[in-house]
């Protein structure tokens, strides 16, 4: 009888050690989810049921969202009822927004968002594009007038350009910035600057025959010498139907977002009027793709980061899509502008993925780990 029990006992104890090594030998060799990193849809359209229907599709391949629509997050009690849902749905989410004296009181809203949701209610995406809108000499019809979008309207030199923006969408977000509260943007020039007025997070936009490489460079650059995060959102490659890349580009793009370390990647969903959605089921399953891949595939091991750093001259707010873009949509390309584009594209060749690009007077209060600098007049450490 004690043989038995002594037999038994041993069962039970290789039983045991066996279990142990299986479940020593699964967590050493399957890859864990980076859970910090936010996969979503920037939903620019109407309707409550409309957004209701995108978050039931998505929800099992996302964990952010953005309310991308003026007529929703105008409306407290439509807003309501998307946060509810998606705070139901169990995803981040965050309203774009803009001030609107004829709205609701913004301010006691998102007090009140952050006690009914917590931490679900990620922050805010105020305002977008206030860099493209600067460069570009941005102007909007309002009511048969012509508003300009643009934050600075003259300047006497780059660093007065470069005050007057920082101060200026530093003020515009003042009603938004409280408690803590993270805030969100995307932007395709200027993302230092964007950064240097209080926002959280930058997105650099993919789309509009924008160089993809070029637009991580500067949104990473500009994120890693301010300690922040950073992000992508893959937005129109057309201005017609069907608006956004194929499902196999969305997936590459996507791919590649993760794999230079963005921390947000989302993907815009809108028509010309921003009245209905236009992912189709092709793009959603590329997402799907997507979602696979990064439980499969470790951030910590498959980032690249920025070994080497390209140096701007201080507050050189230039547009960077080619050797003639404008300097703070105030002046024309200088005497610098085509080495620097052409430094710029030759070390993208040269680095690929390794490259950031950021500005001379951050360097003198932010610490990095670069391996090298290089800077615009041809010095290098």
């Amino acid at each position: 009888m004690k043989r038995l029990y002594v037999y038994a006992l041993a069962i039970l104890i290789v039983g045991l050690l066996l279990g142990l090594g299986a479940e020593i030998f699964l967590m050493q060799s399957t890859p864990t989810y980076s859970s910090d990193v936010y996969v979503g849809v920037d939903a620019a359209f109407q309707g409550v049921q409309n957004i209701e229907a995108l978050v039931n599709e998505v929800k099992s391949y996302t964990n952010f969202f953005v309310i991308g629509s003026n007529t929703i997050t105008y409306n407290m009690s439509q807003l309501n009822q998307v946060c509810q849902y998606l705070n139901d749905s169990g995803l981040y989410f965050t309203p774009f927004m803009h001030t609107n004296p004829e709205a609701f009181n913004q301010t006691q809203w998102i007090l009140q968002a952050r006690q009914t949701w917590g931490n679900r209610f990620w922050g805010l995406f105020p305002y977008d594009e206030a860099g493209g809108a600067q460069i570009d000499r941005a102007r909007s019809s309002v009511e048969n007038g012509n508003i300009s979008l643009m934050l600075v309207q003259k300047a006497n030199n780059y660093t007065d350009a470069a005050n007057q923006f920082a101060s200026n969408l530093s003020s515009d977000l003042a009603e938004f910035k409280f408690n803590g509260v993270p805030l969100m943007t995307s932007d395709y020039a200027l993302h230092e600057f964007d950064y240097r007025a209080g926002y959280n997070v930058v997105l650099a936009e993919f789309g509009y025959n924008l160089s993809k490489t070029i637009q991580v460079d500067l949104c990473r650059g500009a994120a890693t010498m301010h300690h922040a995060n950073w992000g992508v959102i893959i937005t129109w490659t057309y201005t017609k139907p069907p608006y956004l890349e194929n499902e196999n580009q969305l997936y590459d793009d996507m791919v590649s977002a993760y794999q230079n370390g963005a921390k947000y990647i989302i993907v815009f969903d809108s028509d010309l009027n921003y009245t209905q959605n236009v992912l189709d089921n092709h793009q959603l399953d590329a997402m799907t793709r997507f979602w696979n891949y990064i439980h499969t595939h470790p951030k910590e091991k498959n980032t690249v980061q920025g070994k080497v750093a390209f140096v701007l001259p201080p507050d050189y707010g230039y547009g960077f899509r080619g050797p003639n873009d404008t300097i703070w949509g105030l002046w024309g390309p200088d005497n610098l502008s085509a080495n620097i584009w052409n430094n710029v594209t030759n070390l993208v060749e040269q680095y690929k993925q390794n490259l950031d690009i950021v500005y001379e007077d951050n360097l003198q209060c932010s610490v990095t780990n670069y391996s090298k600098l290089i800077f615009w007049n041809g010095t290098e450490t």
